[in-house]
C-alpha cells in the first residue's frame, strides 16, 4: 500500500504545481531555520526565524496575485541554486558566512522556478527583506563605538549628579569603574533595531492589501536613523546604570543588568520605543488611508 503512493505523488505536483512549491519552500525554510540553530546564536536564529515569518507573510498576502509561469532556463538556474543551497548545507564548518546568503539564495532559487526571470520582480520586497541577513554585519565591529558610548554613559551620570570621570573607555567613580568594551557599545542592539525597521520597511512597501500605511521616503530614511538613535541611547543608559551598581559593590545586581535578564529588558524597552515611534510616523501621519 505504501509503494502505491508514490506514483501519484509526481501526477499530484504536476496537476498541482502550487501544491509542490509551497513543500519546496517549506522544506527550504525548515532547512535554514535548523541550520540557524545548530550555529549556536541566538540571536541570529532569532532574527532568522523573524524575516522568514516576514517572508511569508508577504508572500501569503500577495498569493492570489503571483505570477507562476516558469521556463526551461530559468528552472535550470533555479535548481542549480537550490542545489547549491542544499550541497552547502551538508558542509558547513564554524563561522561559515554561507548562512547568512542561505535564505536568499534559497528564495532566489525558489523565485526562478516559481516565476522564472522574468518573474522575480514580483519578489523584490522579500529579496530586499532576506538581503538584510546576507549583509556581512559583523564588519561593523571594525568600527569601535565603545569610546563614544563611554562619553555618552559618562554625560548620563553627570547630568544625574554622578561624581563621574572617564579615562578613555573606563567610567570611574569615587567607589568603583567599569570598562565599556566592544561588546558593551551598544552595535548588536542598534543592529536588531535596525532589523526591525528594515522589516517595517518591507511590510509598509506592500500593496493597497497591507494593513500598514505605505511610507514616504522621508519615513523610510528616518526609521533606520531614529532605530540606531534609540539602540545607542538605550544601551548607554544601561551602561550608566551598570557603572552606578559596580560602585555600589552590588555584583549579583551587574550580572543581572549586564548577562542576565536584565540585558533582555532593556532590548524590550528599545522595541517598544521603537514601535511607539513606528506607530507615531506610520500610522498616525497617514491615518486618512485606513
Amino acid at each position: 500500500m505504501t509503494l502505491s503512493i508514490f506514483p501519484i505523488l509526481p501526477r499530484y505536483c504536476r496537476n498541482h504545481p502550487k501544491f509542490l512549491l509551497l513543500a519546496i519552500a517549506a522544506n527550504l525554510m525548515a532547512l535554514n531555520l535548523n541550520l540557524s540553530y545548530r550555529i549556536g546564536k541566538s540571536d541570529f536564529l532569532s532574527h532568522s526565524i523573524l524575516f522568514w515569518i516576514t517572508t511569508v507573510f508577504l508572500l501569503w498576502q500577495k498569493r492570489d496575485r503571483l505570477y507562476l509561469e516558469s521556463d526551461t532556463t530559468s528552472s535550470v538556474l533555479g535548481s542549480l541554486l537550490l542545489a547549491l543551497v542544499i550541497y552547502k548545507s551538508l558542509h558547513l564548518f564554524q563561522g561559515d558566512y554561507f548562512i547568512r546568503i542561505a535564505p536568499l539564495l534559497s528564495l532566489l532559487g525558489w523565485g526562478l522556478l516559481a516565476s522564472g526571470i522574468k518573474g522575480l520582480k514580483q519578489y523584490w520586497r522579500e529579496i530586499f527583506l532576506l538581503g538584510f541577513l546576507a549583509i556581512p554585519w559583523e564588519l561593523v565591529y571594525v568600527f569601535n563605538i565603545s569610546l563614544i558610548t563611554a562619553k555618552f554613559s559618562a554625560f548620563i551620570l553627570w547630568i544625574l549628579g554622578f561624581e563621574v570621570t572617564r579615562q578613555g573607555v573606563w567610567l570611574i567613580l569615587p567607589t568603583g569603574s567599569v570598562e565599556v568594551y566592544s561588546g558593551c557599545s551598544g552595535v548588536q542592539m542598534m543592529l536588531h533595531l535596525l532589523g526591525l525597521s528594515w522589516i517595517v520597511l518591507a511590510v509598509s512597501a506592500s500593496p493597497r492589501h497591507c494593513a500598514i500605511a505605505k511610507t514616504n521616503w522621508q519615513q523610510k530614511v528616518w526609521l533606520p536613523i531614529a532605530a540606531i538613535i534609540i539602540g545607542f541611547i538605550v544601551n548607554g543608559i544601561r551602561v550608566a546604570l551598570m557603572a552606578v551598581l559596580v560602585a555600589l559593590s552590588d555584583s549579583e545586581g551587574f550580572t543581572y543588568w549586564h548577562v542576565g535578564n536584565g540585558s533582555l529588558i532593556f532590548s524590550a524597552i528599545s522595541v517598544l520605543i521603537f514601535g511607539a515611534i513606528c506607530i507615531r510616523t506610520i500610522i498616525h501621519e497617514n491615518k486618512e488611508v485606513f
